[in-house]
């Protein structure tokens, strides 16, 4: 998780809202992703989205069943969609999302209707993934006052 909020930082450092992702497959990352709609003109380039791609094109698949994604905030509904779609085995988010997120904020995604169920463990480092995403926000408010 300490991997993917320096990613987090680095999207927060280019303007964007502060979500990193990793992936890991047998101890070790082998795709980052920074959240990057805003720079990338694409509202699909969440974290989590990047960093799966990443691991898929290094991995030569789309599916990714050996692998974990940590992602410092709870997914969005796309999100969790496409970390289903890709197999992932285990999912490790740090702060709940209770505007947007899917796993068991704003919805609870119905895993058991699904063909691929990854287990999933929410609050790793939460005060730490909140923090960034708060200090970002009030910075942003900040500068337009």
């Amino acid at each position: 998780m300490r991997a993917a909020l320096r990613a987090a930082e680095r999207a927060a450092a280019a303007g964007e809202v502060p979500v990193g992702a990793v992936v890991v497959r047998e101890g070790m990352i082998i795709s980052r992703g920074s959240n990057a709609p805003i720079r990338r003109k694409d509202p699909t380039a969440h974290a989590e989205i990047v960093a799966l791609r990443r691991a898929a094109r290094k991995s030569g698949n789309y599916r990714l069943p050996d692998c974990d994604l940590f992602v410092t905030v709870e997914p969005c509904a796309m999100c969790l969609g496409a970390i289903v779609q890709a197999r992932v085995r285990r999912l490790v988010y740090g702060a709940a999302d209770p505007k947007a997120g899917a796993v068991s904020s704003i919805m609870a995604f119905p895993f058991e209707r699904t063909n691929h169920r990854p287990e999933v463990e929410g609050g790793v480092l939460a005060e730490e993934c909140a923090k960034a995403i708060r200090d970002f926000f009030r910075e942003r408010r900040r500068r337009r006052a």
